[in-house]
């Protein structure tokens, strides 16, 4: 089935940016909501603490709106959990091996915090800053843009790093837009750690959502989930979601696939040209007919299936294991320990662009 667009535009005809406070982190520092409202009903909240999605109000096939991200309710409550909500991560997402990388000739050694490896870019990283916003109004697209520098030495990364996120939300989707700088030879990785459930009740399993990843292939993990350099067809194994099939079919197995995991928690290797927008992902809740699509720019996609989530309560609730999964358009993991792999670098003089969209709809 495909995808039928939301609600009929609501009262409001025009796209609003709202700021409010979010609160303050221990030492100090004050902390924004902005929400984000689309005429055509869609709504999204972000804060600055750690660039992060906190919620994102989507339709049913009934047309009502829902929140459909796990999120939590203050920036202390951000502060003070290491789940990534909503996040973005970097400098590094996801893992790089023992914590060190080598680039032209030099070492560097980064903070660990991830059984000696460093997992997305350290104990302190983005998705722990307090980043600068800027509202963007449109009343057709409303958005923010958020900035922060990473100063050289950060976390144990080389360069200082300039870095934006734009969100904007668009009739049918909300779109993300990043970009840096540096004034020495680093490596970036940057992406949004949202945690999804489309059923409209953040309590509920995802594990009977329908999940298709547009995906021949996945680097190999292994001890640590760090990549082996191989890289294997999906066919076969548990990761085969060429074709739509419930993300809880294969999670109890025991292929070792899942067991090193504890669940999901694997990159798999987007078909067609890397840097091209193309789709990556698409999610169903057969319950509410929601129906989420990721389009990205990047190589790569992380599924992870939520499998250590707990201790957490937002919106009401408590989070548990498998009440969300993420979707995470990136490079690949260690990169920068993979020569083969595509390049994480990003030299003075350069650009770095990424572009991830989260198209949003029902199904007939």
């Amino acid at each position: 089935m495909g995808i039928v667009t939301g609600p009929a535009a609501a009262a409001n005809r025009s796209g609003t940016v709202g700021v409010t406070d979010f609160g303050r982190t221990t030492d100090g520092r004050a902390v924004q909501l902005f929400t984000l409202r689309h005429p055509g009903g869609l709504s999204a909240s972000i804060t600055s603490f750690g660039a992060a999605l906190v919620s994102l109000l989507a339709p049913d096939r009934q047309g009502e709106l829902a929140d459909i991200v796990l999120g939590l309710d203050s920036a202390q409550a951000y502060e003070a959990n290491d789940a990534s909500l909503g996040a973005t991560v970097g400098r590094y997402a996801n893992r790089i091996a023992n914590g060190r990388f080598t680039l032209d000739g030099r070492v560097s050694r980064l903070l660990q915090n991830n059984a000696g490896n460093t997992l997305h870019g350290g104990p302190r990283g983005f998705s722990k800053a307090v980043w600068s916003g800027a509202t963007l109004p449109d009343a057709k697209a409303p958005g923010v843009r958020l900035s922060h520098v990473s100063e050289a030495g950060d976390q144990g990364f080389p360069g200082r790093l300039q870095v934006s996120v734009t969100y904007r939300l668009h009739r049918d989707r909300l779109i993300i837009e990043y970009g840096a700088s540096t004034d020495a030879a680093t490596v970036i990785n940057l992406t949004n750690h949202s945690y999804f459930n489309l059923s409209g009740d953040l309590t509920s399993s995802v594990l009977d959502h329908l999940l298709t990843v547009d995906a021949t292939r996945f680097t190999v993990p292994g001890a640590g989930l760090i990549p082996t350099g191989e890289i294997a067809p999906v066919a076969g194994t548990p990761l085969d979601f060429r074709t739509a099939r419930m993300i809880g079919r294969d999670i109890a197995s025991d292929h070792p696939l899942i067991t090193l995991g504890g669940g999901f928690d694997h990159n798999l290797v987007i078909a067609g040209r890397r840097g091209r927008l193309r789709r990556a992902a698409r999610l169903e809740s057969s319950a509410s007919g929601r129906v989420l699509e990721v389009w990205s720019t990047e190589p790569g996609l992380q599924l992870y299936s939520a499998n250590w989530l707990q201790g957490l309560h937002g919106k009401g609730v408590d989070y548990l294991p498998r009440t969300a999964v993420c979707l995470e358009p990136q490079h690949y993991p260690d990169s920068p320990n993979q020569p083969h792999f595509p390049s994480t670098r990003l030299d003075p003089g350069q650009r770095f662009r990424s572009v991830t969209q989260f198209r949003l709809g029902n199904t007939s």
